[in-house]
């Protein structure tokens, strides 16, 4: 009977009723015993509500500021809920990111957590008080300005609060049952995964599964913090994420699941000088925007003249920014072009068991070509295989290749409770 943090998603919190139906289970997990502190996101589509506010008002608004309009959300949401679990007879406080003691960097829009000092989370609990932290955002070191830390930042000021208070787990909750092996918005017959490791979970988040985001699970495997991914609308088990298997004889499966991704887009450079550097002086310019690379891939150069083409993805959202520091270096990198489309999709397979089974990568491309894929690109981890597509053939491949693995469940579909999976 320790200590659980549990944190509930947009979704979850959406209206009134949600938030009633959410406090109903946070003092449920009290009465049972526990000390509880709960990361709440903002209420249903509210950040994006003020996402396109900001943009109405100002093309480019500041980081600064912008943060500071973002951080509303989920203030609203931690007050609210803070009233109706009182509301039903229990003592419960709110906190912010500052007041709860999330510590970042000082970079606007997207910070990281340096530090987590909850002296007040601890003081409350000790007090018998349930505390409800604003998720998302953090007080950075230097300046002390509000930050936010970007998509999936309330997960991580979970973990990271479940890491700083040492609590036994972190359960995330969210409109699914749990980590599926495919999104079921996709695969209709997806199955729930009892329980998954770290390894498996990284390489499925990084790889578009929206259920939880890389960066929380990142933590979560740093700090040996298990996660539990749960429905807030049933009672239901649901996903474990740890280093060592829950429950009785459960083993790793050979593929844990397919995870796609339509957020990306692909650029390639034409007709690079084939010479030590030229790939060097390409990456080089779009770290400095800071913009993080996914997959990459450089053809042959031609023999008659030497030039080779350059092709990586990259989130869509930094589509212009990554071609116009490009085009600010083309004099000094000497390339002849550059082509831009947004119109991809990733699909990846993952599993440790490939690193064992020989047959997969062979069956893996069986099933996409039996589906009538074509494949742009292709990357692969021990534990991944990855290719890019058109957007448009993103689905069919998915349900192609999750149905050739035998991944399809012979029982009831998976249930979407809400309409974001988060």
């Amino acid at each position: 009977m320790g200590l659980v943090v549990q944190k509930y998603g947009g979704s979850s919190v959406a209206d009134a009723e949600g938030i009633k139906r959410v406090a109903k289970r946070i003092v449920e997990a009290k009465k049972n015993g526990h000390q509880v502190v709960v990361v709440v996101s903002a209420m249903g589509d509210t950040t994006d509500e003020l996402i396109d506010l900001a943009e109405q008002v100002s093309p480019m608004p500041a980081g600064r500021e912008f943060d500071m309009l973002l951080t509303a959300g989920e203030r609203i949401s931690m007050a609210l809920l803070a009233m109706a679990i009182k509301n039903l007879g229990h003592e419960a406080q709110s906190f912010t990111g500052s007041q709860a003691g999330v510590i970042t960097d000082s970079v606007h829009n997207k910070a990281r957590i340096i530090d987590v000092t909850p002296g007040r989370i601890r003081t409350a609990l000790d007090e018998g008080n349930i505390a409800i932290v604003a998720g998302f955002q953090g007080v950075s070191q230097d300046k002390k300005d509000i930050t936010t830390l970007g998509r999936g930042g309330s997960d991580t000021t979970a973990v990271a609060l479940a890491a700083a208070l040492d609590a036994e787990v972190c359960e995330i909750y969210t409109d699914v049952d749990g980590v599926f092996t495919a999104d079921p918005r996709v695969v209709t017959k997806a199955k729930k995964i009892d329980w998954i490791s770290f390894e498996d979970m990284l390489e499925l988040a990084a790889s578009g599964s929206k259920v939880l985001l890389h960066r929380c699970v990142e933590y979560a495997r740093r700090y040996n913090i298990p996660i539990h991914v749960r429905s807030s609308f049933s009672g239901l088990q649901g996903t474990w994420v740890s280093n060592e298997p829950t429950g009785d004889k459960v083993e790793q499966a050979i593929i844990s699941g397919v995870a796609h991704d339509t957020s990306e887009a692909k650029i390639t450079v034409v007709g690079v000088p084939d010479k030590p550097g030229e790939a060097a002086a390409i990456f080089r310019a779009v770290a400095d925007a800071e913009i993080n690379i996914d997959m990459i891939v450089q053809n042959v150069s031609a023999a008659s003249t030497g030039l080779t083409d350059i092709s990586f993805t990259l989130p869509k959202a930094e589509g212009r920014k990554a071609i116009d520091a490009l085009e600010k270096a083309k004099g000094a990198i000497g390339f002849d072009s550059l082509r831009y489309d947004d119109q991809i999709g990733k699909i990846s397979l993952v599993g440790a068991g490939m690193k064992t089974n020989p047959g997969v990568t062979a069956d893996f491309f069986r099933a996409l070509s039996d589906a009538g894929v074509n494949i742009e690109l292709i990357s692969t981890s021990e534990i991944r295989i990855s290719v890019v597509t058109r957007a448009d053939d993103v689905d069919e491949a998915v349900r192609a290749v999750h149905t050739a693995f035998g991944l399809d469940s012979d029982s009831d579909e998976a249930v979407v409770y809400g309409g974001t999976g988060r």
